[in-house]
């Protein structure tokens, strides 16, 4: 168990006292698998899950952002996660940004979001 808490995705206060369950936000349903949006932290002392932070799933990655190795880490990482192949993940948007989104083919998103889950948050 981690020290931060459980382990598992948080649920986050919306103003007007409605409680918003951030996991159906971060991963959702296209045609052929779904996309994950993700906050990318480069440069990390080690690579790692972060949890769920404003729609997105913050990941730590060890690479430094340069010549788009952070980029190539992060697919390597997320298909590892997700035990599929690097081919089946592919980046949609934000190449410069440290927020992302992902496509991942041949999964849908409440399989991602089951793998996700099961992981240890840190």
């Amino acid at each position: 168990m981690c020290a931060c808490g459980n382990g598992y995705l948080r649920q986050a206060s919306v103003p007007g006292g409605d409680v918003m369950d951030e996991a159906t936000e971060f991963v959702r349903d296209v045609a052929d698998g779904c996309t994950l949006s993700v906050k990318v932290h480069p440069g990390a002392r080690k690579n790692g899950v972060g949890g769920v932070h404003a729609g997105a799933v913050k990941i730590s990655l060890t690479t430094p952002p340069v010549d788009g190795r952070a980029n190539e880490a992060l697919i390597a990482f997320v298909a590892e996660l997700l035990r599929i192949p690097r081919g089946r993940v592919s980046l949609v948007s934000g190449v410069t940004s440290r927020t992302k989104v992902l496509r991942i083919a041949g999964k849908s998103a409440a399989e991602v979001r089951a793998a996700l889950s099961s992981i240890e948050i840190c």
